[in-house]
């Protein structure tokens, strides 16, 4: 087993999430395919890819009541799998405060995000959600 932060582990989620995207492939053949180059990933980034797929309908729906006149596919691939990684914590993760998932969705936009507003447009979507899920 891989040994890794849990920040680095998001991370790796999240650019598996934007192969699938990006290829449009099963996350199983993708992480296959990695496993043949001798890529390892630890259990919190396989619970978190295995996680989004198996509830991305569900996130997606999330997404589209907060992003009012934009679609899903209008978000830039990398910024909706840093969404998609967030809301599937903060919906289905019970042992990560919802804070600490939106905070490390924002640190990690800073790093891997499209555009320089990627953090604030990241932020303003979970913050939305934050309060729905409050309610």
């Amino acid at each position: 087993m891989v040994k890794t932060t849990r920040r680095k582990s998001r991370e790796r989620a999240i650019i598996l999430l934007y192969q699938t995207d990006l290829l449009n492939k099963d996350i199983i053949e993708i992480l296959n395919n990695e496993k043949l180059f001798g890529k390892k990933y630890d259990d919190f980034t396989t619970r978190l890819v295995l996680g989004v797929c198996k509830h991305k309908k569900e996130i997606d729906d999330i997404i589209k009541k907060v992003v009012k006149n934009w679609t899903i596919e209008r978000i830039a691939i990398i910024d909706r799998n840093i969404l998609r990684v967030a809301i599937y914590e903060m919906v289905y993760v019970d042992d990560i405060p919802l804070k600490v998932s939106v905070d490390e969705a924002i640190e990690i936009a800073k790093k891997l995000g499209q555009k320089k507003d990627t953090p604030k447009f990241i932020n303003g979507i979970l913050g939305k959600i934050l309060v729905d899920i409050k309610d």
